[in-house]
């Protein structure tokens, strides 16, 4: 800044007002003094401007690298935080970085917020980050009493796939859960639950969040005695991984075997996978979540929100033979 005011032959002060955007200097003053800014290459330090305001205006979002969907609602948050003034700052959970480390890096940047996407803390865990800063828990509830949550309904999300399913003539359907993953249990129970309406059994095989995962459930389903003729997989992730087994075996689908996802990722769009899917509608998710996470931070009492999933219908399902 200094040098720029030296090159414009002006106080660093004005230079501030201007880089800041506030009254105090001319339309000519500005354009002339941005010019030289951009000509030397000035950039204003963002960081040094928050750590000089009493509000941050920062919301943090803790997201699975390895879940698409995840990236689907990220990119959704950044839209909704811009237009109520907000940044967004990334805490990356990844194989060789754990949840804890991104949720300190986005108490030790001064987020005013914690959005955590898909959460595994504990009751406790959780309590502890939201005393530092208030939390919203996406996708799951919070299972804390002043802690809010934004999710959808995946206890009505995965019956609406059994329905799909039994509506287009198939009763040996199977479920590839989501191991200890956000919503699993409630995916699981939903299966559970929506195969007992029709009086069928409900196998559940292990699973998990990845291609891999879902290729393992899926091995153990056509190695069984009794065979499904439909998989409801955890997520889109894990039915890719199931599709890719399906394939390497010469089984088709629909024809032998339909496959229902669950996310209505960007993966389930991909023109040769064309998977049927349940639709958790991500701008939805984002609105709420970011407008819980403003409640919060304005001192309102922590609400749990519920978003009803849609099923999109695509080519991974048919008529069993």
């Amino acid at each position: 800044m200094a040098d720029v005011a030296k090159a414009a032959g002006v106080s660093p002060a004005l230079v501030s007002i201007v880089m800041r955007g506030v009254e105090g200097a001319s339309e000519e003053t500005r354009t002339r003094i941005k010019s030289i800014a951009d000509e030397i290459g000035y950039v204003p330090d963002r960081r040094a401007q928050k750590l000089r305001q009493t509000s941050s205006r920062l919301l943090g979002v803790t997201f699975d690298l390895q879940q698409p969907f995840h990236g689907d609602l990220v990119e959704q948050i950044y839209g909704v935080a811009e237009r109520a003034g907000y940044d967004v700052m990334l805490g990356a959970v990844a194989p060789t970085r754990d949840e804890a480390s991104a949720v300190r890096t986005l108490v030790h940047e001064r987020c005013e917020a914690a959005l955590l996407l898909g959460s595994r803390m504990d009751a406790t865990e959780l309590g502890s980050v939201d005393r530092a800063v208030p939390v919203v828990s996406l996708l799951r509830t919070s299972g804390v009493d002043g802690i809010g949550s934004v999710r959808g309904d995946d206890v009505a999300g995965v019956g609406s796939a059994v329905e799909h399913l039994m509506s287009l003539g198939h009763n040996r359907i199977a479920h590839i859960d989501g191991g200890s993953s956000a919503g699993a249990q409630d995916r699981r129970q939903g299966f559970v639950d929506a195969m007992a309406r029709h009086g069928l059994s409900a196998p559940v095989v292990d699973g998990g969040i990845t291609e891999t995962e879902g290729a393992q459930g899926m091995r153990l389903l056509l190695d069984s005695t009794d065979p499904p003729t439909a998989v409801v997989a955890f997520n889109d992730n894990s039915a890719t991984g199931v599709l890719d087994h399906l394939l390497r075996r010469g089984i088709d689908v629909p024809g032998d075997i339909s496959v229902v996802g669950y996310d209505d990722s960007r993966l389930a769009r991909i023109a040769h996978i064309q998977l049927t899917s349940i639709s958790q509608d991500v701008a939805a998710l984002a609105e709420a979540a970011v407008q819980e996470a403003l409640a919060r931070i304005a001192g309102e009492s922590a609400r749990d929100v519920v978003l009803a999933p849609t099923l999109v219908r695509r080519r991974t399902t048919g008529r069993p033979r």
